[in-house]
């Protein structure tokens, strides 16, 4: 009975097992099965995609090749044998057959091994990087256009290795804040010592001159651009790095997909600052965003100016504004620089997002504000200056042991910045007073007080005037404030006596 079903099983074609005869001939390897990885293959569990199918049976004479027999389970769930040979290296083939072993060695690659098993497949992972090493070197002095059936390849062996789903720790087990996270240690990819090298494979292929970019953008689309994006939130900063630079390439190589990959990376923002507030590679894609907005023409385009409006000066809301903030700041910077009128937009958002409670925060805020009045003209920074100067007076006040009283208060070092106030000390300094008097008397800081006595001499140097006018005004109202305060004392004097007498009666 049990004959009689497997009878009925479709057999696979014979056109297989002849494959594998003219591989024996051949005396290397049968032909080829590629197939597309998805992004959900799972890495790590024996679950391997894009090799060669090893049709011979063990003690055949294609296992003279240095080659190896390995039992892996295939995508549909069976059970085979594949063979993993050293191929010959370039250097010992002619002109004509490199790209044929070109697209061996690229197939040779797109098994993936389980690296969580330091033991396992040990002779055939180094197999592999040796012959990775050689596709590095192969790619990089290529001195013809790579073929469609090279391109598809490459593509397809990068894919198997780089679109995994590794196993990061739980985030829901992280402190989420900036100073936590930087000194928590990151979690290292096992399979870093093939990954690397796969990255650098892919790299100098995007970079090579020899790729044809209408050829190649039929590969390298935006599924696939998407699924980078998606590993830029890889825990390892090593794979960052290598994905931020293959990024950035793709976006000055193809450029029809430039459009498409700002928008990408505008969602992955929307979703981290409204959402998640959770993403480990915002500094690298606001480090590729740096480069793309230095190369903007001007006039700026309205999407631009919108980008940085709904997406770069929300970014300032998150708590662990710390792990990004250099690139962050760099990139308001350059839009302020390549046009001006901004600054009265980029000053208002950063006092929207202005942090209460973190000083740390506040400090950060200090520090890119300074390089944003620096780019200031005088016309936007009147039209903002009486808020920000509201806002720099709180900072005054401050008493945090971090000392942000001192870091606005070394503002006044900035020539730029002392000019802009000096031109509109009439408005700023009736706002400052109040703050730059208590400071001079009561402050804890010896530094602070120090710093603050010398930005009041450089007002009343400037007007001498005003500013008397101005300590008029601040004596008027603390002696105003000194009659409420003992008003409001003897109201509790009278109403503690009221209490005390009524206790008493009873």
């Amino acid at each position: 009975m049990i004959k009689q079903l497997l009878g009925k099983i479709p057999r696979k074609s014979s056109k297989s097992a002849g494959n594998g005869e003219n591989g024996r001939k051949n005396g290397k390897n049968s032909k080829a099965v590629a197939n597309t990885v998805s992004k959900g293959s799972n890495f790590g569990v024996d679950s391997y995609i894009g090799y060669e199918r090893f049709n011979n049976q063990p003690g055949s004479d294609s296992g003279q090749n240095n080659g190896t027999m390995i039992s892996m389970k295939h995508q549909n769930g069976n059970l085979g044998l594949y063979s993993y040979e050293v191929l010959p290296g370039f250097k010992d083939v002619p002109n004509s057959q490199k790209e044929s072993l070109f697209f061996r060695k690229l197939k040779l690659c797109s098994i993936v091994f389980d690296f969580t098993d330091p033991v396992k497949h040990v002779k055939e992972k180094e197999i592999k990087r040796q012959t990775l090493l050689e596709l590095v070197d192969y790619v990089t002095s290529a001195n013809g256009k790579f073929s469609e059936a090279v391109v598809q390849e490459v593509v397809k062996m990068v894919s198997v290795n780089m679109f995994r789903t590794p196993s990061p720790q739980p985030r829901e087990n992280k402190v989420v804040d900036g100073v936590d996270l930087e000194e928590e240690e990151p979690t290292m990819d096992l399979a870093w010592p093939h990954l690397q090298i796969v990255y650098e494979v892919f790299l100098r292929f995007v970079a090579s001159s020899e790729t044809d970019v209408k050829l190649t953008k039929k590969y390298i689309d935006q599924a696939f651009v998407l699924k980078l994006l998606d590993l830029i939130d890889s825990e390892d900063p090593r794979e960052r790095e290598y994905l931020k630079t293959i990024l950035h390439r793709i976006y000055g190589k193809f450029m029809v997909h430039r459009p498409f990959i700002r928008k990408s990376i505008n969602n992955v923002f929307y979703q981290f600052v409204f959402e998640t507030e959770k993403h480990n590679g915002i500094a690298e894609l606001l480090e590729i965003l740096g480069s793309i907005i230095n190369g903007f023409a001007l006039p700026l385009k309205e999407e631009h100016k919108m980008f940085l409006v709904r997406a770069l000066i929300p970014l300032h809301k998150p708590r662990c504004l710390a792990m990004y903030h250099q690139p962050l700041s760099y990139c308001i910077t350059q839009f302020v620089e390549k046009d001006c009128k901004l600054a009265d937009v980029v000053i208002r958002g950063l006092l929207k997002y202005w942090p209460v409670t973190n000083s740390s925060k506040e400090v950060m805020f200090l520090n890119e504000l300074e390089e944003v009045l620096e780019a200031t003209q005088s016309q936007e920074f009147q039209r903002c200056m009486v808020p920000l100067f509201h806002q720099i007076a709180r900072c005054l006040s401050s008493s945090h042991f971090q000392v942000v009283a001192e870091r606005a208060l070394f503002l006044w070092n900035n020539d730029p910045i002392e000019n802009l106030i000096r031109q509109n000390q009439k408005v700023i300094l009736p706002i400052l007073f109040p703050a730059l008097e208590r400071n001079a008397r009561n402050h804890w800081n010896q530094a602070v007080r120090s710093l603050t006595i010398n930005v009041r001499k450089i007002f009343e140097d400037l007007d001498p005037e005003l500013f008397n006018d101005c300590l008029l005004k601040f004596q008027e109202t603390e002696k105003k404030e000194d009659e409420t305060k003992a008003r409001w004392e003897a109201r509790w004097r009278r109403l503690e006596e009221m209490g005390a007498q009524k206790t008493a009666g009873k």
